[in-house]
């Protein structure tokens, strides 16, 4: 079996999510899950017939969820206006 014609099936889809959403927890930082989202839900598309064994169609459903996704995380859990920490005193100053 070729690896274009493992990127036409359901499952293989999911796997790549489920490892991606698995890096996520080894690498934070909130890209791999876009990613993840992204794959699983081609996964899911594949299953239930949205999207055949066209894989140039499915590498382009993938890009646009994984945008989505990534969008979707980044303004779930993004950036806060208070994330960075501005130092006005040193720990050393009496």
């Amino acid at each position: 079996m070729t690896p274009l014609i493992l990127l036409s099936t359901w499952w293989v889809w999911a796997v790549v999510g489920v490892a991606l959403a698995a890096l996520e927890v080894i690498i934070p930082g909130f890209i791999f899950l876009g990613f993840a989202i992204g794959a699983v839900a081609t996964g899911a598309l594949m299953l239930i017939g949205v999207l055949g064994p066209n894989v140039a169609l499915t590498a382009l459903a993938f890009a646009i969820l994984s945008l989505v996704g990534f969008l979707v995380v980044r303004r779930v859990v993004g950036v806060t206006k208070h994330q960075t920490k501005i130092w006005t005193k040193d720990i050393n100053d009496n």
